[in-house]
């Protein structure tokens, strides 16, 4: 077993090699708590849960964190905006957080940390930072000297005169640097605030993430995660704070996910281009959303439109339709032990596990991984289509088997975990008047597929097969002859 995770750190894919052996500690900068969340929050939410459920199939432990920054500039002024305590709109949008997350099937995560409750060791750290030289204190709020750490930008490929040149700095006559940040700010009215060595305040972005996950993973640990946006300046600042306090390396890998975008601009709310989780969900399953997700490298951009949307629901009705064929058929049938399924046939239903494998060894590459379901589930729909009246219990233990595997590396991307889809509610008549069919289309097409099998004209029959399963029926064959069902929606 070797896993490959490309390190931004070093731009290259490197082996997953855990400090601790067997041991994996992961960390993930999560969401500011001010407002619903977006299909870009989703995609974080989502690449990360499927790097720790595969990490965990593969029998690593996995200690993962990920963190809610529930004191920050967006919370106050949005809590101002609505005349709530920030507190409670942190909380408010924690709690509606957890619920899409429970919503998409996201598993939660080892430990939550709330920034506000680890002012303590953020303290600690700040003065950690001081003793050695590396923090200042100036008109109530402390800053970290950049220029004394010498590997600062080493993460963003930047160096310090690039970033002097090309960044709109924050003109604050008190810093030594323009390019230094805040560790600690002091007080301002109507903001939150804690008692602090340097007077009262509230700590900067940047040293709550150092803070807590030296708290819960130590000062070196494994896999640091995030999206692209969080390089400069929120991972890079988060470097020189721990490496410049404690001398050690702090996490081996980075990685970083790419942007989710409509029209090809990046969807945030600054902008106002973005879709709620809750209101791509009022449209689509979550499965549906994960299988979009999941189509590209969680490294590339993806954008969302309504097209990609249809076609990630076609195609997961496609591999539920492939393994409810397989369920509906016995485990046994007869004696025939040749069967019908030829040995190509038998090698490649056998090898999808490890096809499987190794796309998602190889920096999890998703994209690739759900290919190989689509090539399994084709294969088979060829086998099904071809099978006897009378199979053979060799055949049925192989399409079991292959179907059972669908079902089981489906579930690391939170795909295929429904045992049984029920049928949409509403009236059969309706609902096949909203897709523009009746029952007698989908019986003289079903017929047209019977006497094209007959023929074994199989390109016809996964023609008409495909057909219908575009506009929303599923096919199901079986020893008392093909049945059909609506797709769930």
């Amino acid at each position: 077993m070797s896993i490959s995770i490309y390190n931004t750190m070093s731009r290259a894919k490197e082996p997953l090699e855990p400090l601790e052996p067997g041991h994996v500690k992961l960390y993930v900068c999560g969401i500011t708590p001010y407002d619903y969340c977006h299909v870009g929050h989703a995609r974080s939410a989502l690449v990360f849960d499927m790097v720790a459920r595969y990490l965990r199939h593969r029998g690593y432990q996995v200690s993962f964190v990920r963190n809610f920054t529930d004191v920050d500039d967006k919370i106050i002024a949005r809590s101002h905006k609505l005349g709530v305590e920030p507190a409670a709109l942190a909380q408010r949008f924690i709690a509606e957080f957890c619920t899409d997350m429970e919503a998409l099937g996201v598993q939660r995560p080892d430990v939550e940390p709330r920034a506000t409750e680890h002012i303590p060791e953020m303290i600690a750290l700040i003065r950690e930072l001081m003793d050695k030289g590396l923090a200042y204190a100036a008109g109530g709020d402390v800053f970290y000297r950049v220029a004394r750490f010498r590997d600062y930008g080493r993460l963003s490929g930047r160096t310090l005169d690039d970033m002097m040149a090309g960044a709109r700095v924050e003109v604050n006559a008190v810093k030594e640097n323009p390019m230094d940040f805040a560790l600690w700010k002091g007080a301002k009215a109507g903001e939150p605030s804690w008692d602090s060595p340097w007077g009262p305040g509230r700590p900067g972005w940047h040293i709550e993430c150092s803070a807590m996950s030296r708290k819960y993973l130590g000062n070196d640990f494994d896999i640091h995660g995030g999206g692209k946006d969080l390089v400069f300046p929120h991972h890079e600042n988060e470097i020189a704070q721990s490496c410049g306090a404690s001398g050690m390396g702090f996490a081996r890998l980075w990685m970083h996910h790419g942007f989710v975008t409509i029209r090809e601009e990046k969807m945030s709310k600054s902008l106002g281009n973005f879709l709620t989780i809750r209101d791509v969900l009022a449209k689509y399953p979550p499965e549906v959303l994960r299988l979009f997700i999941f189509s590209a490298h969680y490294r590339s951009p993806i954008d969302f439109n309504e097209t990609a949307l249809h076609d990630a629901g076609t195609g997961l009705a496609r591999l539920y339709a492939a393994v409810e064929r397989i369920e509906a058929l016995p485990q046994t049938g007869t004696d025939d032990t040749d069967g019908c399924i030829t040995e190509a046939g038998t090698a490649q239903l056998a090898g999808f596990k490890t096809r499987f494998y190794e796309a998602m060894d190889n920096d999890f590459n998703s994209a690739l991984a759900l290919g190989h379901f689509f090539e399994t589930a084709k294969a088979l729909n060829q086998v099904l289509d071809r099978l006897p009246e009378h199979p053979a219990t060799s055949d049925l233990q192989r399409l079991h088997k292959a179907a059972g595997a669908l079902r089981e590396l489906g579930g690391i991307l939170g795909l295929l975990r429904q045992p049984h889809r029920e049928r949409n509610e509403g009236r059969t008549e309706d609902k096949l008047a909203a897709l523009g069919l009746s029952e007698a289309d989908i019986l003289g097409l079903i017929a047209e597929r019977a006497a094209a099998r007959k023929a074994r004209n199989w390109a016809a029959s996964d023609a008409i097969r495909d057909k219908l399963l575009a506009r929303g029926i599923a096919l199901k064959d079986g020893p008392k002859g093909t049945s059909w069902d609506f797709v769930q929606s």
